[in-house]
């Protein structure tokens, strides 16, 4: 087989001239070469432009020098054929986020309420004698006081306005944060072009058509394009076509590239021929965009804007044809994505909702009824009155007033501030974790994190510095300890080895000058080559001379790395015909396929397996005990009488090599690694370590990270070893045979991805402990993808990572670090507690709030806190408490704890007897103030008040007293577990300092400037400092709560379960079912348009469904910013029905049959009639 390149046309080199004519290629002519496939599209290029070099011409680029970069050039191309950007979906406006903020089932009450009340009060009923209604009209002979009834009813519109006004601003600057951290991952993203003959990195949004584009392993294609030279290239067109199996792509069968497809191997360069809204994923984008405006459209067959009918058929290679017939028979498949189970908070979350918002539903039903039947009784009852016309405003007005009091009550008992606590917890946190080298795409994944009980980590670059260096080499039967001089080798030794060193690595590869002066110097590419460059450099050789009179163009055939091989290849041809093959790779591998090696005088002499067994004793694990990796440099000539030998058949190529040298190349442990490991392991954190590499390397650099401890009851195997132990004779893997190893297993060396991803779901679908394990993983390579989508949390490299893993991780970790998966345990953890510490407050107020409006309604018929005061109370405390209880920075004290795990519940049984607790000595406060408060006082009691009296002091101080308890009750919140020390670290976060002297401050306006609005009348200085006073009682209180222990109060249940294993298993038994969160099976019986109004919570926990891979959500969530590079975020282009029926094909997808993946609409698990804006389209 001739090497994949085109012949260079002479003399075509940087194409600057003639801008004035146009290119001899329309954006359609490419656009309809582009939709062809395979044989298709070679017969089409040839017919219409010859060959790749043609098009090149028409499009003025040079295959060698690529573009001139000249900025008229460019902009020229832009206009022709369009900017390689796919304008983002419209963000919605604020106004929109008011009205959706408005659908809240409990604000439309309230409204109604108001304008009701307004009406009535604006509304006086003609005639109508006091006297006659009865003591229901008392008070409202006072002209004065009649008119200012219109008040209560303005007050309650103007707070449904700030909740909804603050609601709506809380989106939009989500979806603006959301917007920018997209443009930042896409800004960050950078591609391979030539210009001028030079290899620059541009951002991907500045690529043109015409653009000589490098492609190599791991890379996620920007942009369509047509091969030009290719070294064994292989696609995963999986994202476009839902075919599974790698496409092999080369000059003769299938040079067409299209854009959001990966490289799984090889390397090439293409010729860019569409970008933007042309290119494969663009037209599928305007597909999209279509289909939402036209709801009923099915993608049959869609006219794209052009008119040209678009179906994404399976690529057909040569090698399928015969089976094309059958592949017209059944439909293409489509491409299954895991669909990931709700985040562990949100389940609870959800759970806790549901439970609150049916008690507070019951409880102002029954206060409503008491109310009016109690009202109704003593008017017409006890007094004996009759209804008549003239009263009925009267009456009418008194119901309203009963009305608003029930919506009071449930306002109350809805915890509105906890969408907002969790959104504003999440936000903060993923800002932070920025700083700390975390770059978070999936929200959930922040808290999920605090879970996590195992993590699977890479060893090179994460627990290693990967800066790699040559450090002991065996060259011609001597063992060199350090990098031997020059002299010591012979001669023709040297120059074979510089040679296959310098030829055998990925040209991208370089050892560039340092920085800084007396820095060292920069390693640039894969980092392995370098360490082998760097030893050609210190044999005092350069690498470069060599690469220039050998241009990757003259690479007759290359085997590139892959994760199965575990060696690399490159091919010459000789002058005489023959051919020279260079080989480096793993060194137990490549000694395997050596018959000879070069003896001392540069001779190859005969290499037996005896030979091979001993220096596999003496020389590779005396390195590898040493934490070296160990490299074998061979070579092998193929005579030209042999004649050309079959390529394709590799495993007779890659044999009788001989051997030049083997090296071990030194990967230092970060220095702060092992501390970092000692804190996961305290903090219950089992980490294992997956890697590539051989036992004993692994083994010597697990025991200095401290991953394996001596004495310790540990196994590390091998990904062959532990193959063997957890399959069956069928070679099927078995769970119960996993659950034997995993427990105990530290080290998994010589692994696949097959393996890592088998351990990650060995580990994941385990049943042993009483929780399920929470698993996060880390993965640079493209081959970790799978493995990094099946963990809970997936965390990518930032600097060595490939776009593949990028795409597929949760997190990124911007400094390849392991310390920075710590600090995300941290956050993690701390996300939760925030959200717990909230609750415990907010809890507390609800559950007095309830209390005290419920038997005030029922006793004096008026709840001793007015309505605007409850929504006061309610907004302050619940947006303001979210803001300063949620943004607590962690401490490491987090770290001293084991994980929650999946099924302990939200509010603890310390919670609880906290919020118990508090709520009693609140209760107790506040019922004797209502009831003794005026001879406690002085003053006049405010119970019994006429329907429009003025606001009375008792009343007035009975609302002060109840905001300064839950003012020094919120730093009682601050602590969940018990602790006695509440101001501990306080002044570390000033926004929770500011929100409660803030709140304070605003306290004493209301009070003292408030008025008829707010139902209060201004108090003395003494009066205020006896508020304070028992205010303050609230922290003594807290104290002596937390002096009795909570093991003795067994009758104190928990509230916000996980899910238990028992539920699992029964949900496991009806996988065919749809799985359905147990909290929607409650939601089902009717309480659908309830939980509309709790949908707040549904709504804004969107954010910690954004960036959920999941189109739905996708296609109105603020991050479907469609970029290319998005598109595999999204590649499940199907309808809802479709989706539903579809079961998972490959095992890498499997649906977890957990509660919580349910197939609802996108992501969240609500019923979608339960989403107020979720859309039901088949699109």
């Amino acid at each position: 087989m001739a090497n994949n390149t085109a012949d260079h046309p002479p003399g075509n080199s940087v194409a600057e001239g003639n801008h004035d004519g146009d290119f001899g290629v329309t954006v359609a002519d490419l656009r309809d070469l582009m939709e062809l496939r395979s044989g298709e599209a070679v017969n089409k290029i040839q017919e219409t432009y010859g060959d790749v070099q043609g098009i090149c011409r028409r499009l003025k680029t040079s295959p060698i020098e690529g573009l001139s970069g000249n900025p008229v050039d460019l902009e020229k191309r832009h206009t022709s054929f369009g900017k390689n950007f796919i304008p983002p979906k419209k963000a919605k406006t604020f106004l929109q986020l008011v009205w959706e903020a408005l659908q809240d089932v409990t604000l439309i009450i309230l409204e109604i309420a108001a304008i009701i009340s307004l009406g009535l009060s604006i509304f006086h009923p003609p005639g109508g004698d006091g006297e006659a209604c009865g003591q229901a009209a008392g008070g409202v002979e006072d002209e004065g006081e009649a008119q200012a009834g219109w008040i209560e009813g303005a007050a309650i519109l103007f707070s449904v306005i700030i909740v909804v006004l603050v609601t709506a601003f809380n989106d939009w600057s989500k979806e603006k944060q959301f917007r920018g951290l997209q443009s930042r991952i896409e800004q960050e993203q950078k591609f391979t072009v030539i210009r001028k003959g030079q290899v620059i990195q541009i951002p991907v949004a500045e690529i043109v058509v015409g653009d000589i584009a490098q492609i190599k392993y791991g890379d996620l294609l920007p942009a369509d394009g047509i091969l030009i030279q290719g070294n064994d290239l292989k696609i995963d067109e999986s994202s476009l076509t839902g075919e599974s199996d790698q496409v092999r792509k080369s000059l003769e069968k299938d040079p067409m590239l299209l854009s959001g497809t990966h490289v799984m191997e090889g390397s090439g360069r293409m010729v860019v021929s569409a970008v933007g809204l042309n290119s494969q994923t663009g037209i599928i984008f305007t597909l999209l965009g279509a289909s939402e405006n036209d709801e009923e459209k099915k993608v049959k067959k869609t006219k794209t804007q052009d008119g040209i009918a678009l179906e994404i058929q399976p690529l057909k290679s040569e090698d399928a044809a015969e089976s094309e017939e059958k592949e017209e028979a059944k439909p293409v498949k489509k491409v299954n994505v895991t669909k990931k189970e709700k985040s562990v908070l949100q389940g609870k979350l959800t759970r806790l909702a549901v439970q609150i918002g049916k008690a507070g539903l019951i409880m102002s039903a029954v206060t409503v009824i008491i109310l009016i039947l109690y009202f109704v009784i003593d008017t017409f009852g006890v007094q004996g009155r009759s209804w008549t016309s003239e009263c009925t405003p009267v009456y009418i007005q008194y119901f309203v007033k009963f009305f608003i009091i029930g919506v009071t009550v449930l306002v109350v008992a809805v915890p509105e501030g906890l969408p907002l606590a969790v959104t504003i917890s999440l936000a903060y946190s993923v800002k932070k974790m920025m700083k700390d080298n975390n770059l978070v795409r999936h929200l959930d994944a922040c808290e999920t994190m605090g879970n996590a009980t195992a993590i699977c980590s890479d060893k090179t670059g994460t627990l290693t510095m990967n800066r790699m260096t040559v450090v002991q080499a065996y060259i011609g039967d001597t063992h060199y300890k350090t990098v031997p001089e020059p002299e010591a080798i012979k001669p023709e030794t040297l120059e074979i080895m510089v040679n296959s060193i310098s030829i055998n690595s990925a040209y991208t590869t370089k050892i560039l000058p340092p920085e800084k002066e007396g820095g060292l110097p920069r390693q640039v590419g894969n980092k392995t080559e370098c360490a082998l460059l760097g030893l050609v450099l210190g044999v005092k050789r350069d690498y470069q001379p060599i690469r220039d009179e050998i241009p990757e163009e003259k690479l007759y055939k290359v085997y590139t790395f892959n994760s199965s091989r575990k060696s690399m290849s490159t091919v010459l041809k000789n002058a005489d015909g023959g051919f020279r093959m260079y080989s480096k790779g793993a060194s137990e591998i490549v000694l395997r396929k050596c018959s000879r090696i070069l003896d001392d005088q540069g001779q190859p002499r005969v290499f037996k397996p005896k030979d091979r067994d001993e220096m596999v004793r003496k020389v590779i694990e005396p390195m590898a005990c040493d934490g070296l990796r160990t490299i074998c440099v061979a070579y092998r000539d193929f005579p030209a009488e042999a004649g050309e030998p079959d390529w394709d058949s590799e495993n007779d190529i890659l044999s009788d090599l001989t051997c030049i040298a083997v090296v071990g190349i030194e990967d230092p442990v970060r220095p702060e690694v092992p501390e970092a490991i000692t804190k996961c392991q305290r903090a219950g954190i089992t980490v294992r370590m997956v890697t590539g590499d051989n036992i004993n390397t692994a083994r010597a650099i697990a025991t200095k990270c401290g991953i394996i401890q001596p004495g310790e009851d540990f196994i590390c195997l091998e990904g062959k070893e532990f193959n063997q132990q957890i399959r069956n004779d069928k070679g099927e893997v078995e769970q119960e045979r996993l659950d034997k190893v995993w427990p105990k297993l530290r080290v998994l060396a010589r692994s696949s991805p097959t393996d890592k991803h088998t351990l990650v779901k060995g580990i994941i679908d385990s049943t042993v402990g009483e929780t399920r394990q929470v698993v996060a993983v880390t993965g640079d390579g493209t081959n970790d993808g799978p493995a990094l989508k099946k963990a809970d949390v997936g965390f990518a490299m930032g600097i060595a990572g490939t776009d593949v893993a990028k795409e597929a991780s949760d997190i990124i970790l911007t400094d390849d670090n392991f310390t920075s998966i710590v600090k995300a345990v941290m956050w993690g953890r701390n996300v939760y507690d925030s959200i717990s510490k909230f609750l415990q407050f907010q809890l507390t107020v609800n559950v007095v709030a309830v209390i005290v409006a419920f038997t005030g309604a029922c006793i004096t018929q008026d709840s001793p806190l007015k309505a605007v005061q409850m929504l006061w109370v309610n907004l302050i405390m619940d947006t303001l408490a979210s803001l300063a209880l949620a943004t607590e920075p962690p401490t490491e004290s987090l770290l001293l704890r084991k994980p929650y795990g999946r099924n302990k519940p939200l509010i603890s049984r310390t919670m609880m007897k906290n919020i118990l607790g508090h709520a009693v000595y609140q209760l107790i406060i506040i019922f004797t103030l209502l009831f003794a408060g005026e001879n406690f006082f002085d003053i006049d009691s405010g119970r019994n008040a006429p329907l429009h009296s003025p606001p009375s002091e008792h009343y007035t101080i009975v609302f002060n007293v109840f905001v300064m308890m839950q003012l020094f009750n919120e730093i009682n919140a601050r602590k969940i577990h018990g602790e006695r020390n509440v101001f501990e670290g306080i002044y570390r976060n000033p926004i929770f300092c500011s929100v409660v002297l803030g709140t304070f401050a605003l306290q004493i306006i209301i009070v003292q400037f408030g008025g008829k609005p707010f139902s209060c009348t201004a108090l003395t200085i003494d009066q205020w400092l006896w508020c304070v006073f028992i205010g303050v009682g609230e922290l003594l209180w807290g104290q002596l709560i937390s002096a009795i222990p909570t093991h003795h109060l067994k009758f104190l249940k928990e509230a916000g379960h996980g899910t238990t294993k028992e539920e699992i298993h029964e949900e496991e038994l009806t996988e065919g079912a749809d799985e359905i969160d147990h909290a929607e099976m409650e939601l089902r019986r009717g309480q659908i348009l309830w939980f509309r109004g709790l949908n707040r919570i549904q709504t804004q926990i969107k954010v910690v469904n954004a960036f959920r891979s999941s189109l739905y959500e996708g296609l109105e969530s603020p991050e479907s910013r469609s970029s290319i590079h998005n598109f595999m975020v999204h590649p499940e282009f199907v309808p809802l029905s479709e989706e539903e029926a579809r079961i998972p094909e490959e095992t890498g997808d499997e649906i977890d049959s957990l509660p919580g993946a349910s197939s609802g609409a996108g992501g969240g698990g609500v019923p979608p009639s339960a989403l107020p804006h979720s859309r039901e389209s088949s699109i």
